[in-house]
């Protein structure tokens, strides 16, 4: 599928490339930004809902489109929550997929710069680094991570952290997110120079 895709949109003149990892595609934009992603949900390495929040938390803002075989409405929904821009499920149409990205890249305005304390999220592995230092994190503290690496300095929300991190319709007590932010903030706390996780009280929490 993905040797096709490539295929195909070099023929209609996209400069398009193929990986097989999210990891590989985080190395690869660690050099280039492209104007769009394509990414599936099921990777080998990780989901693909890890790798978008990766990509927004380290300040990337070119549009995502997941191209993905899961089509229950809890997927589409977590796969906006997460940062992507459009949902396009299996099997599809390419001239679909087409004219979904020419509309991406149209509304797609200039990126802006996004500073989150030099923190580095490792979708594959679940870890984030500053400088020489890494810790792992569980796969709900990495996504209450991103989202808030997301928006640095902004307040986030408690509602948009849930539906973030428990993605699926869980039901999730305040009580269990602060349990979560708590362990998560001694975490962050560990890696020297880190941003900190403040209580921004009656809203939620900030990365600053």
């Amino acid at each position: 599928m993905r040797s096709l895709l490539v295929r195909g949109l070099r023929e209609e003149g996209y400069a398009a490339q193929g990986f097989a990892t999210g990891s590989e595609l985080l190395r690869k934009v660690a050099e280039t930004v492209p104007d769009v992603f394509i990414i599936d949900i099921g990777l080998p390495d990780t989901d693909g809902r890890d790798v978008c929040q990766a990509l927004r938390a380290q300040g990337v803002n070119s549009p995502v489109l997941f191209l993905t075989a899961r089509a229950a409405l809890p997927d589409r929904l977590s796969g906006f929550r997460v940062g992507g821009d459009d949902y396009l499920t299996k099997p599809f149409a390419f001239a679909e997929l087409l004219v979904r990205l020419e509309a991406l890249l149209r509304r797609s305005g200039a990126e802006r710069s996004v500073e989150a304390g030099g923190l580095v999220l490792d979708p594959a592995k679940h870890a984030v680094t500053v400088g020489d230092y890494t810790v792992m994190l569980t796969p709900t503290e990495f996504r209450l991570l991103a989202r808030l690496a997301a928006s640095p300095g902004e307040a986030v929300r408690r509602k948009a952290l849930i539906d973030t991190a428990w993605a699926h319709g869980s039901i999730v007590y305040d009580n269990t997110l602060d349990a979560y932010i708590a362990r998560l903030r001694r975490k962050v706390c560990s890696l020297p120079g880190a941003p900190q996780i403040v209580t921004v009280r009656g809203v939620g929490y900030s990365l600053r």
